[in-house]
């Protein structure tokens, strides 16, 4: 039985966006589905707004259900040997993968483009963009017993 946990980490969140990225015309893309397909895959459970509430996963769910209301089926494939099929399902989940990563870089871009204008407008150089982080002390939070 799938468990339920609280929180996501980065590796769930790019398996669900794989899961995602690989659905075809075969299977209706509901939340429902999704999440079942999620269990089977991951053996975890989270619920629809847990899975909506990452934008990630919110914006790749909605691009792939408006692709797949717009899109053309795949042709069938039932002629074709195996290992044909396969290469083929391979290839559509790429070229969704690209598709989507294309789109989370736009917005990334249009995202630095809106803070560095607004940087160079609070008058910050480019320097002080630039500069390193300051160190983080893991030490100071921990319990040293």
């Amino acid at each position: 039985m799938p468990r339920t946990v609280r929180n996501m980490s980065d590796e769930d969140i790019l398996v669900v966006l794989q899961i995602i990225d690989g659905w075809t015309h075969d299977t209706l893309l509901t939340w429902d589905a999704l999440i079942e397909a999620i269990q089977q895959r991951l053996f975890k459970k989270w619920s629809r707004q847990a899975l909506d509430r990452h934008e990630r996963i919110k914006k790749a769910y909605t691009d792939k259900r408006n692709s797949l209301r717009r899109g053309v089926a795949p042709p069938n494939e039932e002629h074709l040997p195996a290992d044909l099929r396969k290469a083929n399902e391979t290839i559509r989940r790429l070229r969704s993968e690209n598709e989507r990563l294309e789109r989370e870089n736009n917005d990334l871009m249009e995202k630095f483009r809106v803070w560095s204008a607004n940087a160079v407008s609070m008058g910050m150089s480019e320097e002080k963009l630039n500069a390193a982080l300051p160190p983080i002390d893991h030490g100071s939070s921990r319990d040293e017993r």
